[in-house]
């Protein structure tokens, strides 16, 4: 049996910053991008590996969310408390200093841990918080 990680799913606040971000600063290509009222899902994923996408996705719209939750929801994506996702490069501090000179919110510059991973740490237009480990 082989199972893979098809889609994770990031929110997003601004689709154009999102795609900024996703597609011209980390290289990324766009999959899907689909609209619905005032609300846009865009799928984005490494090129050469079309079995793994990030669906950048409105939040807080499900049914029943109430708007002191969707609120909550807002606060907690803007600090980076609400999801991340954890991507691998062959060149981490090439890659930092791409994303250094993009104006990314850079949380932790290139650093060897303790645990025996080197990775950087950043945050997305939408506040997400993104790990980068080199490979």
């Amino acid at each position: 049996m082989n199972i893979t990680i098809h889609y994770a799913f990031l929110p997003h606040t601004d689709g154009e910053a999102a795609l900024g971000f996703y597609r011209d600063t980390l290289g990324f290509e766009v999959r899907k991008d689909v609209g619905y009222q005032d609300m846009r899902w865009i799928t984005v994923g490494p090129v050469g590996q079309p079995e793994t996408s990030i669906v950048l996705h409105p939040p807080a719209t499900d049914p029943g969310v109430t708007d002191a939750e969707r609120q909550t929801i807002l606060e907690l994506i803007a600090k980076g408390a609400y999801t991340a996702v954890t991507l691998a490069t062959d060149d981490l501090d090439g890659l930092f200093e791409r994303l250094q000179a993009a104006g990314a919110d850079v949380v932790q510059e290139p650093i060897d841990q303790d645990y025996g991973v080197r990775d950087c740490a950043f945050r997305d237009p939408a506040g997400n918080l993104i790990r980068v480990n080199q490979r």
